[in-house]
């Protein structure tokens, strides 16, 4: 903090007035299902965003990072522009301070100087993106003099976030605000709320960075993933007598239709096909014309995809909300052998992300095998995929050989893994969420 105030204080000429931090997340189980409305377990991690802030009189805001190799940015607190195109990490600080100032209909907001810093590594599947947006939200409010409960506050952030084009969730942003220190939360989803799971003694969660970096918001990828999501569940619902129309996520259908996890499972073997969709198909289907499907259904950004995998995607979003009650459950019965389950959970996710979903890669899939041989109970892919991060549950007493081991088998192999290595494999425990604070 000391160092962060001596910068802040050369760049700005000016000590700062108060501080907001916060953290990056793993998502221990419930991988792309936020989305279509089902619960998530995630725990905050200990790296985060933090940044210093000094209100000023003038109608500007100037963003500075630490890191210099993010150029400093300005704008006037008046005109927000956000570059869809470019997802800069300015911007992601902008849809965090736009979110806030619309929420409160802000004519005259407050200008600001802002310092950031992070320790969260970028493009790692850590949700850098969602803390900075958060970070920017709770900026913004202190420095305007408003207040918020953290459930709005996430709300809001969500919301703000796919100001840059991502059709997140709500997971990120919900545990970086609603994280405590010491557990885990089953988050769930209208209405936002969060309940403590107590992970079991005996294990503890290592992340390790594939060093593939993956960009949520310049790739097409995850979006295409929640398109094929809303068309599985128009298909699922016309099938069934319900208002396809009004229906958006996997989550409605199964609400709609009032039976179990599994019963969906066995509806979607049912009425999907495993082959790709053609986009006139998906029309014969519903009943509608391209130009209605184009308009109606499909954003801006899918004009151009002409098939769609809806089996796969509805069969891993079912199977992977049902793992993760299962894993909540396990955590709260604490039987002799839940490591064992929770393990099992784990390494079941990776492989419908895998195959199912298809949103993993090479390298993930190689570190989960190398982090399962050398002792690891479960591990799996975490965050978006496609690059990032996986997190692993390694039994407390053998953590340190288990590290040792992977960095020789997987970072020290590679010299541009090696670089990074000391950021890209280490072992946490759950934080705690967002705040702000001042100097005593």
């Amino acid at each position: 903090l000391q160092k962060l105030k001596e910068m802040f204080i050369s760049k700005f000429g000016s000590a700062p007035k108060f501080y907001a931090r916060a953290p990056g997340r793993v998502n221990l189980i419930g991988e792309h299902i936020d989305y279509c409305g089902y619960a998530v377990l995630p725990m905050a991690i200990e790296q985060d965003i933090l940044i210093a802030v000094e209100p000023v009189q003038t109608q500007v805001v100037q963003l500075a990072n630490t890191n210099s190799s993010y150029l400093d940015f300005s704008t006037s607190v008046n005109n927000i522009q956000i570059n869809k195109t470019k997802p800069q990490w300015h911007n992601y600080f902008l849809c965090g301070l736009k979110g806030i100032q619309e929420h409160f209909g802000l004519n005259n907001p407050t200008g600001m100087n802002c310092l950031l810093d992070g320790t969260i590594p970028p493009s790692s599947g850590l949700s850098s993106s969602s803390a900075l947006v958060c970070c920017a939200g709770l900026v913004t409010l202190r420095a305007n003099g408003k207040t918020l409960s953290k459930v709005e506050l996430a709300e809001i952030c969500t919301k703000s976030e796919r100001y840059i084009g991502t059709e997140g969730g709500g997971m990120d942003q919900s545990i970086s605000f609603l994280a405590e220190e010491g557990t885990a939360k089953l988050i769930e989803f209208s209405p936002l709320r969060a309940t403590d799971v107590r992970l079991p003694s005996g294990a503890t969660f290592v992340i390790a960075n594939s060093c593939v970096e993956m960009n949520k918001a310049a790739t097409s990828h995850y979006n295409i993933r929640v398109m094929e999501c809303r068309l599985a569940t128009k298909l699922l619902s016309k099938s069934k007598g319900l208002e396809w129309r009004k229906m958006l996520r996997l989550h409605d259908v199964q609400t709609k239709l009032g039976v179990s996890l599994e019963e969906m499972l066995t509806i979607v073997e049912e009425v999907l096909h495993p082959e790709p969709y053609s986009t006139e198909e998906i029309c014969k289907c519903l009943g509608i014309s391209l130009e209605e499907l184009r308009s109606q259904i499909l954003s801006q950004n899918m004009q151009d995809v002409s098939t769609f995998k809806l089996y796969q995607r509805a069969k891993h979003v079912y199977s992977e909300a049902a793992r993760v009650l299962e894993f909540q459950k396990i955590c709260s019965e604490a039987p002799a052998n839940a490591l064992q389950l929770l393990g099992e959970l784990m390494k079941q996710s990776h492989i419908s992300c895998r195959e199912m979903y298809e949103c993993s890669c090479p390298e993930l899939d190689r570190l989960v095998d190398i982090c399962l041989q050398f002792g690891a109970i479960g591990s799996r892919l975490t965050g978006a995929g496609w690059g990032g991060c996986t997190v692993s549950m390694v039994p407390t007493d053998k953590l340190n050989t288990f590290l040792k081991n992977v960095k020789k088998a997987y970072y020290q192999t590679d010299g541009q893994r090696l670089a990074v290595e000391n950021n890209s494999l280490f072992a946490t425990k759950p934080g705690r969420g967002a705040l702000v604070f001042v100097e005593a």
